[in-house]
């Protein structure tokens, strides 16, 4: 293997992001605050407490009980101000990891207990997004979010279309797989693609291949939300020959995005270490794979702390890195120019920088979340 990767200079590497929830990406002291404010009664007022019970409230090996933690972050995003400042942080903790560009993600309908309503909550997070991005090298989308187990889809999707114009770039479902079909919201669905708008979709994470195959060729999904279940239509013969299935084969010659969250998927019982997970293999048989967080706060993690550990189970080095980024923005909702410019500007540069002084060249790292 070589030399091991510094955290710094993999901390200073440009990233994408294109599957983080808002609601999972908490400040643990910021949870405190507003949770004084708003009179919400939290396990523990120690932040550092607070992150510790948030992890093992979500390293339970089942996304249901992953979920549960998320009630104390919502409670807290119930005000337009609350929501702003989340999102603001949001930026700010992203750009100061790196990254160049993300796409994160939240369920309007989850802030609604104290009068608000969809609009005025996607407009607090995206005046948080523009609040944050202020004067750093990072560019925000908000992927707005309905809940899968719930009736308000289509008025959810009618929302993100309002505000398609003013930061919102895509549409999604979450929650809960099991028993909850994303083709349940075919009419959602439906009015974003006749709309000339995008789709992703939480698919293959707790459920398999009916729910990847579902989201793709009934529901119209461009990227598949985790989709770490495609692994069960493919085979490793044990002379190492592998065999892909009519999906997979379809997955990977369509070049479908995969949004993989190793550490997430971890937690919620993919697999038990970084070394098992599958995007080890989907990488080898060049999948459209993406790496993410999911939710930062829940997992303990950072984009910086998700290379470091593919770099330590894999070996992956910088060409790798600037693989996955690449994908990455090439498969983002953002306009294609706004793409083209941000491979070309940021992450092509940045990784150039980053090998050359690898090789002891006297390139100089571009800053992380400064000004350019």
């Amino acid at each position: 293997m070589a030399e091991r990767l510094s955290d710094d200079a993999i901390r200073r590497a440009p990233k994408v992001v294109l599957h983080d929830h808002l609601d999972g990406g908490l400040r643990p002291q910021t949870v405190i605050e507003l949770a004084a404010e708003l009179g919400h009664e939290l396990p523990t007022n120690d932040p550092d407490d607070l992150a510790a019970w948030f992890v093992r409230g979500a390293d339970r090996r089942d996304l249901d009980l992953y979920l549960q933690p998320f009630e104390h972050t919502t409670a807290v995003m119930q005000t337009r101000e609350s929501i702003e400042r989340v999102a603001a942080e949001c930026v700010e903790d992203l750009a100061n990891d790196g990254v160049v560009y993300a796409e994160v993600r939240m369920a309007p309908e989850l802030c609604l207990e104290r009068g608000l309503s969809p609009d005025d909550a996607v407009e607090a997070m995206l005046a948080g997004f523009e609040r944050g991005s202020s004067g750093r090298t990072i560019e925000m989308g908000l992927i707005v979010t309905a809940m899968r187990h719930a009736a308000n889809s289509t008025e959810i999707a009618d929302v993100a279309l309002r505000h398609r114009d003013a930061g919102v770039v895509g549409f999604d479902i979450a929650g809960s797989e099991s028993g909850n079909p994303p083709s349940r919201h075919l009419d959602a669905f439906r009015k974003v693609a006749e709309a000339n708008f995008h789709i992703t979709i939480h698919a293959g994470e707790a459920f398999g291949l009916p729910s990847i195959w579902e989201a793709l060729q009934i529901c119209g999904a461009e990227r598949l939300g985790h989709g770490v279940r495609i692994v069960d239509d493919i085979s490793v013969e044990p002379d190492g020959r592998v065999r892909l299935g009519r999906l997979a084969s379809f997955v990977r010659d369509r070049r479908v995005p995969l949004e993989m969250c190793p550490t997430s998927n971890l937690h919620t019982g993919i697999c038990d270490t970084i070394a098992e997970h599958p995007i080890g293999l989907l990488k080898q048989l060049r999948f459209r794979v993406t790496v993410n967080t999911d939710n930062r706060l829940m997992s303990a993690t950072t984009m910086s702390e998700e290379l470091t550990k593919l770099h330590d189970a894999f070996g992956w080095g910088w060409d790798d890195f600037e693989w996955l980024t690449v994908n990455a923005m090439k498969s983002s909702f953002w306009p294609f120019d706004k793409r083209l410019r941000i491979i070309n500007e940021r992450i092509k540069p940045g990784y150039a920088a980053l090998k050359a002084a690898a090789l002891g060249s006297s390139f100089v790292l571009p800053a992380v979340g400064g000004l350019g």
